[in-house]
């Protein structure tokens, strides 16, 4: 096999690391490379589900003694602590590699130091190769350890003309089979689904990731989250089905804000201490907006129907916005057809002040 570049081992990484999104939870997606004394790949590994092996002992196990006086490519620096499994710094030292290229370094104070223990061992570290695209991989995860609160993804369904509802109040269904399929697949990869309670009175949702094709449940299901700040769901309500995990948040348990609802920052508080790192925001354009109004979406996804209403419940409301120059402005990233419908990808841009 012919030999690759360090750069080319670290997109590898990349590719291998996201093989775990929606299964590693609360760990990281994170993948490895091993590269030999000669440059050639010896040892691939990603980190497939929590509790299991971290991709450098996958790699290492691959390798075998062919890592020893190699190169060891991770898109995360190599923990350095005893949790479910031991440290991956003293593994890595063990096996006699000889040099670690690092593309993100670990933001957990409980698992990082890494680096630092590799470099006494006189194992060369590099820091830096790919960063961009190894955080863009795993932005969920980094961003909720940084700052102590989950990622939220606010996704909606609508009509081109923005209503997510006719004005009878019908809404099934706006967006195609297709769509609906992708919106599982992106449940998926959350830990947490968030909906208001008025969404939980108006459509009786499941909010599990299920196959639609033939309805059974995903292996691994989201925790299910009912924002209802006076404790108004119903006790037959569909989300205390059994079918995942479900927390009816109260202001009563959570706190609540000025406006005597559940105290939004509270909410995300107590979902990071829960382990959810990612949170899908689903039901309810009051909730969306105030979501929205407080600052707290990172990242919109928009399922966008060729249909027209022209009357109707609007997928957003209350964000915030009473004139123009109070609009949130957004990015958009990505802009993809999904059957007849568009799914449009955008990040809010932060304001000044």
């Amino acid at each position: 096999m012919a030999s690759v570049s360090v750069d080319e081992a670290m997109r590898r990484a990349i590719e291998l690391a996201g093989r775990g999104l929606g299964a590693t939870s609360p760990n990281p997606v994170v993948g490895c490379v091993l590269l030999d004394a000669d440059g050639e790949v010896v040892g691939e590994g990603f980190h497939a589900y929590a509790g299991g092996p971290h991709a450098e002992i996958v790699a290492l196990a691959q390798a075998g003694t062919r890592a020893r006086g190699g190169t060891a490519v991770v898109t995360l620096e190599p923990c350095d602590h005893t949790g479910r499994t031991g440290p991956c710094s003293h593994a890595l030292i063990a096996a006699g590699v000889s040099r670690v290229v690092i593309a993100v370094p670990d933001p957990n104070p409980v698992a990082s130091g890494g680096a630092a223990t590799l470099r006494a061992a006189g194992v060369q570290v590099a820091l830096g190769v790919r960063t961009q695209e190894a955080e863009a991989g795993n932005v969920a995860w980094l961003t909720s350890m940084r700052r102590g609160w989950p990622y939220v993804i606010w996704k909606y369904a609508a009509t081109l003309d923005g209503r997510s509802a006719a004005a009878d109040g019908t809404s099934m269904w706006i967006t195609s089979e297709a769509a609906r399929i992708d919106v599982h697949a992106l449940r998926g990869t959350v830990d947490a689904v968030l909906a208001g309670v008025g969404t939980v009175l108006t459509d009786d949702p499941r909010l599990t990731a299920r196959n639609l094709r033939d309805g059974t449940l995903a292996i691994r299901q989201p925790l299910r989250v009912v924002v209802d700040s006076s404790g108004r769901t119903p006790a037959d309500a569909r989300v205390r089905d059994g079918a995942a995990r479900t927390w009816i948040a109260t202001a009563a348990e959570v706190g609540a804000g000025p406006d005597g609802r559940v105290d939004l920052a509270a909410l995300l508080a107590e979902l990071h201490h829960r382990g959810v790192r990612a949170a899908l925001l689903e039901g309810g354009p009051t909730l969306a907006g105030a979501f929205l109004a407080a600052g707290l979406v990172d990242r919109i996804v928009g399922y966008v129907a060729p249909k027209l209403l022209g009357a109707g419940p609007a997928a957003l409301l209350g964000a915030g916005v009473s004139t123009i120059a109070d609009a949130i402005d957004l990015e958009i990233t990505d802009v993809t057809r999904v059957g007849p419908d568009l799914r449009i990808t955008a990040l809010p841009r932060k304001r000044e002040g």
